[in-house]
């Protein structure tokens, strides 16, 4: 159950156990629920990368049209990382509001790297950016090679919250 519109009560109405129960009980219920997972869509600007055997896990928790969202990508043995900048499928298209939602990401390699995702309005996908090398402070677009080589067992964790659509 998601959140419901709150009731709008008429003068001498009769409150039973069932309105009651739906007005507050469920919605607390909603709110302390656990989060609902998905498997987001990984892909890339000019060839799409293939998870093989990897993982990628996204779970999130809507409050309202608040949407918060994690993802975890782990590669494996047999994932390639196609080519150009990657792009992660959000669970709910975000709201055609005015400028971007930021989020953060980490790269864990032999390093680890921070970063940001960036939800463009009315977007249904997010990217995340990191330096493209431990000695530059400037943002690049996640790739195969960016912030570093990926290979089996490196982790990309993105964590955002943003306005959903509808």
């Amino acid at each position: 159950m998601a959140l419901a519109t709150p009731r709008t009560w008429v003068v001498g109405e009769v409150v039973t156990a069932a309105i009651q129960n739906a007005e507050i009980r469920d919605q607390f219920n909603d709110i302390l629920a656990a989060w609902t997972t998905y498997t987001p869509s990984w892909t890339a600007a000019t060839t799409n990368p293939v998870l093989g055997n990897g993982t990628i896990v996204g779970r999130y928790k809507r409050l309202g049209k608040t949407v918060h969202l994690q993802i975890d990508l782990t590669m494996g043995t047999t994932t390639t990382y196609g080519s150009g900048a990657w792009s992660v499928s959000l669970p709910v298209a975000a709201a055609a509001s005015s400028g971007s939602r930021i989020g953060t990401a980490q790269a864990l390699g032999s390093s680890r790297f921070p970063g940001q995702v960036v939800i463009s309005p009315a977007a249904s996908a997010t990217s995340p950016f990191f330096p493209s090398s431990s000695t530059v402070s400037n943002l690049s677009s996640a790739a195969a090679t960016t912030p570093f080589a990926w290979a089996s067992g490196n982790e990309l964790r993105i964590t955002v919250t943003y306005e959903a659509a509808t």
